[in-house]
């Protein structure tokens, strides 16, 4: 088998260079962009946490959460057209502008208190 070895000091910016032109940050903002009552958008779990720096092993799955009032199939259908593009399970969830305020909310909070990749976009909605 052939692994990269993720200690040398080219490893970070190539990194960083192929999730933002080939990876999540590059395919999901123009599946996200028309699509109506997206407010934010952001990458978590375990690629933002990568991305982030934190260590583990690959994403094998790609975690997106919209904030906003988006139809759950326009999601669904830009998470499904994002899969064929990056080669593995995208997972899409949404939650209101009101209910990612809640400071009190514990899904929320760990959320928050996680690696977040906001992709391109505070938008209003439209």
């Amino acid at each position: 088998m052939i692994r990269a070895n993720t200690e040398t000091i080219v490893a970070r910016p190539l990194i960083d260079l192929l999730a933002v032109t080939f990876g999540p940050a590059a395919v999901l903002p123009p599946l996200l962009e028309d699509i109506t009552g997206v407010d934010a958008a952001y990458v978590s779990g375990s690629w933002a946490a990568r991305y982030a720096g934190r260590a583990g092993p690959p994403p094998r799955d790609v975690d997106v959460l919209v904030i906003g009032t988006a139809d759950l199939d326009d999601l669904y259908e830009a998470a499904r057209t994002a899969e064929r593009v990056l080669g593995r399970e995208v997972n899409i969830s949404r939650i209101s502008a009101d209910s990612w305020a809640d400071h009190n909310d514990p899904f929320v909070a760990a959320l928050k208190d996680n690696p977040l990749f906001p992709l391109p976009a505070e938008r209003s909605t439209r």
